[in-house]
């Protein structure tokens, strides 16, 4: 065997290199090679052993808030099983899937975003055979995670009070619009829906008769992150109980917790806070301003920034004594605002933030997306990385920000074709054999990727 096939050898799973040694040792072909390459790979993997690799998760979900939650549980090195409708697959895979622009070998960018590290297995789980292969995953699983609308994982008879009965250690998640209880936990609902009935809209933007939604949709983000956060606290739970148990997330939850300090104030004041931009009601200046080319921000967060803004701006008003109080400063915020902005218009961004990182001023241009993943300090954190479509090419998606010292070298896997590993996750975890895989296939029961 030449060097350039052992080292193609490198990107099997363990099992895949084992099982090459068996072959060559039936073959009676020099093993050398291949024992080098199972060594090596061993080796890397123990180097860059992520901290949930040994968590095996089925996912169930669609759209954006589940497939981010497992998007998560995968960088962090769970085996995370993509469970699928044959034929069709989940919904985001049909999403941009031919658009000129945004779209990579019939890959769309919802859909190849969000599932990189993850593992295909298409099943019918309306079928009496595919829902008993489903439970099947379920014993040997660790978690089960899903965004079904509500009543659906019940109706299906895949709810944590069945999937217990089948695995004591189970762990299931669901993420929805309103959460399983309570007097509205029926109504469907999307991200905009949940920034809508959270609040946040309602504080964003430049007038009250004027909501507007987040630029990110952090009503389906906040629930596949608070998603995560259950998930690892429930297997550190069971590592205690021997038991798994249930985890229960609304995206309305997660906007009314992010309210954060907002919800405290309104509260203990019974003032409704109206949208005021991009300035602060404490802080002042905190605020966008625009330069001769682009928008810059400028984040005086404490008293001891204005006398240092006081050597750069030169209009005299402003060295009022009155102004050394952000209290002070906030009655005139307009006044203040115009005067900083009249000198700002007259120098470009570049001038600007060099005068102020001079002074130690929190500041920075207001980037537009590809100057913000293009940012040094993005592309040094591996924040945008290169995935590899299963059928050739890459495409540039943003990374993992959790960064682990114990990780040297992350690697990111293809998203996967319909029922990619339909055949591998069957055979490896159920020890199914070749002929009931071709007939379950012949049935649409399961589909193989051929």
């Amino acid at each position: 065997m030449s060097p350039i096939k052992t080292i193609n050898l490198l990107i099997y799973t363990s099992i895949s290199l084992y099982k090459q040694f068996l072959y060559y040792e039936n073959v009676c072909i020099n093993k050398t090679y291949i024992l080098c390459a199972l060594k090596l790979y061993n080796m890397f993997m123990e180097k860059n052993k992520k901290p949930l690799n040994n968590i095996k998760v089925l996912d169930l979900t669609h759209m954006l808030s589940g497939p981010y939650g497992s998007m998560i549980l995968a960088d962090l090195g769970c085996e995370v099983i993509k469970i699928e409708p044959p034929q069709k697959g989940e919904g985001t895979r049909r999403l941009l899937e031919n658009d000129p622009d945004y779209s990579h070998n019939g890959m769309g960018a919802y859909f190849y975003t969000l599932n990189r590290n993850k593992k295909s297995v298409a099943i019918d789980l309306k079928n009496k055979k595919g829902i008993e292969i489903f439970y099947k995953l379920v014993s040997k699983a660790d978690v089960v995670l899903s965004n079904f609308s509500a009543g659906v994982t019940k109706k299906l008879k895949i709810d944590f009070d069945v999937l217990k009965e089948i695995n004591p250690k189970i762990i299931t998640c669901t993420v929805s619009g309103f959460g399983e209880t309570g007097p509205n936990f029926q109504r469907p609902a999307f991200d905009q829906i949940a920034q809508a009935l959270g609040g946040g809209m309602s504080i964003t933007g430049l007038s009250a008769k004027d909501p507007m939604r987040a630029g990110i949709p952090i009503g389906d983000l906040g629930g596949g992150m608070f998603a995560v956060m259950g998930i690892q606290a429930a297997i550190i739970s069971r590592n205690e109980t021997g038991t798994g148990q249930h985890v229960d997330i609304s995206m309305l939850d997660c906007q009314i917790s992010m309210l954060n300090y907002m919800a405290t104030m309104h509260t203990m004041s019974g003032i409704i806070p109206e949208p005021i931009g991009n300035s602060h009601f404490v802080h002042m200046p905190y605020d966008t301003f625009l330069t001769k080319d682009y928008p810059i921000v400028i984040a005086a967060v404490g008293d001891q920034f204005w006398q240092r803004l006081l050597k750069i701006f030169k209009d005299p008003e402003l060295k009022n004594p009155v102004y050394e109080k952000a209290f002070e400063r906030q009655k005139d915020k307009e006044k203040i605002a115009a005067i900083m902005q009249k000198e700002l218009s007259e120098e470009t961004s570049q001038h600007w933030l060099h005068e102020l990182e001079k002074e130690s001023v929190p500041c920075a241009r207001v980037n537009n997306l590809e100057q913000a993943i293009n940012d040094e300090q993005i592309q040094y954190r591996k924040m945008v990385v290169d995935v590899p479509h299963p059928e050739g090419g890459s495409v540039k998606v943003p990374g993992n920000p959790i960064k682990l010292s114990s990780i040297t070298d992350e690697q990111f896997t293809s998203p996967p074709l319909l029922g990619e590993h339909t055949k591998e996750i069957l055979e490896d975890w159920l020890d199914f054999k070749d002929e009931e895989l071709i007939e379950l296939d012949k049935q649409q029961i399961i589909d193989i990727k051929k």
